[in-house]
């Protein structure tokens, strides 16, 4: 069982540290660190590993929430910390999950729409973590069922965000500058790194086989001599992934 998410609130106004204090009581899977007006001391706690999870306003006279993601960007991995922007404007949409947020929440924040983003949060720090076993707060409102997946993602094309379902793709080769998203009716190509791809896509549908590729589970035709045929498509298996992959399969 995993541990509940260390969560940081980073927020010039009161009213939201109230909202979002009472929205994290009542949810078991996260644990509140703190609650704070200046983005330095979230950096600093940052640093020190002492957060998995901030909730970041991206409007304070102190620092921007874009400016922080900036400063903290090398250390915003899978295994380290979350983001969740929340906003009163939907300017910054696009910026934010350029790096890799994991929701963005558009205030006044509804308690449904908190937990939709939080429960993504959960599920990208602990892939089979399930918040059902997670320990419970006192006061929690909630019933205990297992973190949703999300079956779409946005990602960043040349000149607009696109919404790609999940059930969707086929396949994603990396190339030099940019992403080629195969699904069943196009190619999408996606400005941003296999790496963020590959902690965006939910890992129990998708798996990296190759540097340059990450496939759709569900969508393998075949396998043979370490190439995996997915319609027409011929993809090499990485040596560095060959293993972990013919364990997955093998599950």
């Amino acid at each position: 069982m995993a541990n509940p998410l260390r969560t940081l609130i980073v927020d010039d106004e009161p009213l939201a540290h109230m909202i979002l204090t009472d929205y994290v009581s009542k949810v078991p899977f996260l644990t509140l660190v703190g609650a704070t007006t200046s983005p330095i001391d979230a950096l600093t706690r940052l640093q020190r590993n002492e957060v998995d999870l901030i909730l970041l306003d991206i409007q304070m006279p102190e620092l921007t929430g874009m400016q922080f993601l900036k400063l903290a960007e090398s250390g915003l991995t899978s295994h380290t910390c979350r983001i969740i922007l929340t906003t009163a404007y939907t300017d910054y949409a696009l910026e934010g999950y350029e790096y890799n947020v994991v929701d963005y929440l558009l205030k006044p924040i509804s308690f449904d729409r908190f937990l939709k983003a939080v429960q993504k949060a959960w599920q990208k720090a602990d892939p089979a973590g399930d918040p059902a076993a997670s320990p419970a707060t006192p006061d929690t409102l909630i019933s205990r069922t297992p973190a949703t997946t999300p079956d779409f993602i946005f990602v960043k094309t040349e000149y607009k965000l696109q919404r790609v379902n999940l059930p969707d793709i086929l396949y994603i080769e990396g190339l030099k500058d940019y992403l080629s998203i195969y699904t069943t009716t196009e190619r999408i190509l996606a400005l941003q790194t296999m790496k963020s791809m590959d902690e965006k896509l939910p890992p129990e549908q998708f798996m990296r086989v190759h540097k340059s590729y990450i496939i759709a589970l569900k969508r393998i035709d075949s396998i043979e001599r370490n190439r995996i045929y997915i319609g027409k498509a011929i993809i090499p298996i990485g040596d560095t992934f060959r293993d972990d992959f013919y364990k997955r399969i093998d599950q």
